[in-house]
């Protein structure tokens, strides 16, 4: 028996075992739910047998499992012939990228410029979340690279380390706080974010437990409330340029500054590692090329 099949059609196969459904695989892999399943239904008339037991919730039948191995198998070794034997040119597929928001207001423009310039035929799609989303997101491989607070601690991720992010304190123009207290609250991160927890440590330990904290999933309304006189913020120096420049904002230093955001780029090892890899050097090159 001749066998038919092509790499997009293994690979819906790994995201539907992987998955366990339809429904995530599609969106893993940025198509419509019936397009995923006729190329599932391709795979199995090429191969002549069916996968998955659709009476079982789309789980592996026995010749779907031993299926499993080689694809991943496959789709390394298609991988390696990709780094090693084709250009950059011939590279033409989706990469998904997972941003924290102090990067997607900083270097990331830079970061896709410098990417689509050696991989011209890459799909480039963009998620911007909170680390801990991120993170998540690539272990569920989600997404194929993450420019996140790490390093991710895992043994199946590669970190690439990116340069730190300083914080500084920021107060309206019009502002004569020196420090925050109860009546000067403090604006910055979202509450589920590690910059977050680390700063409120750090004001518990100076001030006791009458600080004040409003934070904000959006670091540009942050800027925003602290030109509006409604606190201080300790925020990236980097981002605060417009707003310094327009005379909203002006620096304090209250005698002590929270500790710098340390960001890496993370991929997972596997079958897309070699591009991932490429892809966190020039996400490493670009940042460190950024006008700080």
């Amino acid at each position: 028996m001749r066998m038919n099949f092509t790499l997009d059609q293994l690979r819906a196969f790994l995201e539907v075992a992987r998955a366990g459904g339809v429904h995530r695989a599609a969106d893993r892999l940025n198509l419509t739910q019936p397009a995923v399943t006729a190329r599932i239904k391709s795979l199995e008339r090429g191969f002549g047998t069916e996968l998955f037991d659709r009476s079982q919730s789309m789980t592996l039948t026995r010749r779907g499992d031993a299926l499993l191995g080689y694809a991943e198998q496959y789709l390394e070794l298609h991988a390696l012939i990709e780094r090693d034997v084709v250009g950059a040119d011939g590279v033409c597929r989706l990469f998904r990228i997972g941003v924290s928001e102090t990067i997607a207001q900083s270097w990331l423009p830079d970061f896709v410029r410098s990417l689509r310039a050696e991989f011209p035929n890459l799909i480039v799609e963009i998620t911007v979340d909170i680390s801990s989303v991120l993170r998540q997101r690539l272990l569920s491989e989600e997404i194929d690279l993450g420019l996140l607070m790490g390093p991710v601690s895992d043994y199946r991720v590669d970190n690439v380390p990116l340069p730190p992010f300083e914080l500084q304190w920021f107060r309206a123009s019009d502002d004569d706080a020196t420090e925050p207290s109860q009546h000067v609250p403090v604006i910055s991160f979202a509450r589920d974010t590690r910059p977050y927890r680390v700063l409120r440590t750090q004001l518990l330990e100076r001030y006791g437990p009458s600080v004040v904290m409003f934070p904000s999933s959006a670091l540009s309304a942050c800027f925003r409330m602290v030109a509006a006189g409604l606190g201080v913020g300790a925020l990236p120096g980097v981002l605060a340029r417009p707003y310094l420049a327009s005379g909203e904002i002006e620096c304090f230093d209250p005698g002590w500054t929270p500790e710098a955001l340390l960001f890496t780029a993370s991929f997972l090892s596997g079958a897309n590692a070699a591009l991932g890899h490429r892809a966190a050097q020039i996400a490493q090159s670009a940042a460190e090329s950024f006008d700080r």
